[in-house]
């Protein structure tokens, strides 16, 4: 699937969700005295609002009409203060909505953030970071937006249009139908309006998050692509997706530019024909000036609540497709949480692995391993290798329980790996690999990653023993010496050491060194080497290596070949046999021999 296919499926969906509107209002919950204070300050305003325009009319008619200038100024100032306090309202009100959604937009970013922590892997195979990251800001700040200037105002503008139509009704009844004449003019455009508007905000959402996906993509691969000179056609493909963005985002607002004309255009049809039958109706001595003012001041104000609740259907309709995005992702199943904690009833914890008849495929029947079975003994060092392919990494990730097996049985101690907690199962492991990932800070944070309990002084001793200290030398900041993101002013073999240092900092139980040294120089894997020597020093250690050199002192090596064990030895045991092992061998250190395929020597 591309990855624009990937991204217009998730466009899919209700355009409004009464399910969801219920999930999000739980949101809302802990602050609902911000809503109750931000509600009476809205119609207290509109109560105001109201009240404005009695005293218009009653200047108008009481006094304007009459020439009486005695206690005009009264109504002058009675009109000063009550505008003032409407704009105190006013302003209390969108200070507790902004409020409103500000914090709870920072709950839900944080429960999004903690359930991405919690995701499986197989999650993210799935799933372009981008996509994450369009959750995480631009479908949480539509929610703020539902929140601070949506359910709130809502409620207001239904009070205010209520109160607009029984003023309406208390000077004429008559002049009321002439203006709800022209409501099904302004009921059509409106509902076109929001037909169209919906559509637009779905292939609007769906284009930015193709474009976040694209962005993160090619800026956290930036360094492949100025290497292979692809910058042009990075490029064109980036701005054709940006005008596709952008067509949209000017497309909603065509339908904007359309809307409110036409709203103002039916508004004032209705102001016309108030005025012709308000004329008649004070020639008449039905009505008088002041109420007709009046009455066209309501008017106007009826028409200014239905366009804003047009413009919030709009909020609510990207809010709704947001929070569709939002609770798919929340509703996505964690890693399995069943807490067993047997380990913790033994006094001590031996290391002791021991994988029954197990069976894994990433997807369907397409198994990646076959009825794998070995034991790894507490203390003991066991090395796993075969061809590219052969199913080391994915036999890791089953240990950590990044992905769970379909069949057979992985036991930690005796006990069932699926019956043990993830954070039991890996406070026992440190995983070193071959691509090492380092966070932006400082070289400390990198070793202890957030962990109080361990001291700088461990963090300059775990540097020391890996062999770290000598590149300490030429940093001035030392240990607080500032990491840029992944690492981009550390050498491979700095990065490697670094890794080590973390799982010495650590202090496993149980340590598994994945392609740890494949991709360093010589005279640093002499280091490492070194390294490993107290790094592995009364510990279980699980150790994955393409250089044969780098296991030929193991206790046990595991020899996989399409994700079946062939092979199970010692270094001098396995050469004896001639197999597997041996033609890796061969490959390379005596190339000068016959070349031979792996698949050569495993046939029957």
């Amino acid at each position: 699937m591309s990855t624009a296919q990937h991204h217009e499926d998730e466009a899919l969906g209700k355009a409004y969700d009464s399910r969801l509107m219920r999930r999000l209002l739980k949101y809302v919950r802990p602050y609902k005295w911000i809503v109750v204070a931000a509600t009476a300050l809205l119609i207290a305003g509109a109560f105001l609002q109201i009240s404005l325009t009695f005293l218009t009319q009653i200047g108008i008619d009481t006094y304007i009409t009459k020439g009486k200038e005695q206690g005009f100024g009264l109504i002058a100032l009675a009109f000063l203060g009550v505008a003032i306090l409407r704009l105190t309202f006013s302003y209390g009100e969108n200070l507790l909505t902004a409020l409103l959604g500000q914090k709870v937009q920072h709950d839900i970013r944080m429960q999004i953030f903690r359930k991405m922590q919690s995701l499986p892997l197989s999650y993210y195979d799935k799933n372009p970071v981008g996509r994450m990251l369009t959750r995480v800001t631009n479908d949480v700040n539509v929610l703020n937006e539902l929140f601070s200037a949506g359910v709130v105002t809502i409620i207001g503008d239904l009070v205010m249009l209520l109160l607009i139509v029984c003023a309406l009704l208390y000077y004429s009844w008559q002049l009321a139908l002439v203006t709800f004449i022209v409501l099904p003019l302004l009921i059509i455009a409106t509902a076109l309006f929001r037909k169209k508007v919906r559509e637009t905000y779905r292939d609007i959402r769906t284009k930015l998050a193709r474009l976040n996906a694209f962005m993160q993509e090619h800026l956290t691969g930036i360094t492949l692509v100025q290497l292979f000179r692809q910058e042009k056609r990075t490029h064109d493909r980036f701005n054709d997706i940006n005008q596709s963005l952008r067509d949209s985002n000017f497309r909603s607002v065509y339908y904007y530019a359309i809307f409110f004309p036409a709203a103002e255009i039916i508004g004032a049809l209705s102001i016309g024909l108030l005025l012709y039958y308000g004329g008649g109706q004070i020639y008449a001595g039905h009505l008088t000036f002041g109420e007709l003012v009046a009455f066209i001041h309501l008017v106007e104000r009826f028409y200014g609540p239905i366009r804003d609740l047009a413009e919030k259907y709009n909020v609510l309709q990207s809010a709704m497709a947001s929070s569709e995005r939002v609770f798919e992702l929340l509703d996505t199943p964690s890693e399995k949480a069943q807490i067993i904690e047997t380990v913790a009833r033994h006094e001590k914890f031996s290391g002791k692995i021991e994988l029954e008849h197990v069976w894994f495929a990433y997807n369907g029947d397409n198994w990646v391993l076959r009825d794998v079975s070995f034991t790894v003994e507490p203390g003991q060092k066991v090395a796993i290798v075969g061809a590219t392919g052969a199913g080391k990494s994915s036999l890791i990730s089953l240990l950590y329980r990044f992905y769970d097996y379909q069949k057979g049985l992985i036991k930690l101690d005796g006990v069932d790996l699926k019956s043990l907690s993830t954070e039991k199962i890996r406070s026992h492991f440190a995983l070193v690999l071959q691509d090492v990932y380092l966070f932006s800070g400082d070289l400390a944070s990198n070793v202890r990653l957030r962990r109080s309990d361990i001291s700088d002084a461990a963090v300059s001793n775990a540097l020391e023993r890996v062999g770290f200290d000598r590149f300490l030398l030429n940093m001035p900041g030392g240990i607080s010496t500032i990491v840029k993101e992944r690492g981009a002013t550390l050498s491979t073999g700095q990065k490697q050491l670094l890794s080590f240092a973390r799982a010495l900092a650590f202090n496993p139980d149980i340590l598994i060194l994945d392609e740890a040294t494949s991709s360093v120089d010589s005279e640093t894997e002499t280091m490492i080497q070194k390294a490993l020597d107290t790094l592995l020093e009364k510990r279980t250690a699980i150790v994955i290596a393409h250089r044969l050199s780098t296991i030929e002192k193991a206790d046990k090596i595991v020899v996989l070949h399409h994700g079946q064990v062939r092979e199970i030895g010692t270094h001098s045991e396995l050469l004896e046999k001639k197999g597997i092992y041996h033609t890796l061998y061969l490959m390379q250190y005596r190339k000068q021999a016959p070349a031979r395929t792996v698949s050569e020597s495993i046939a029957p």
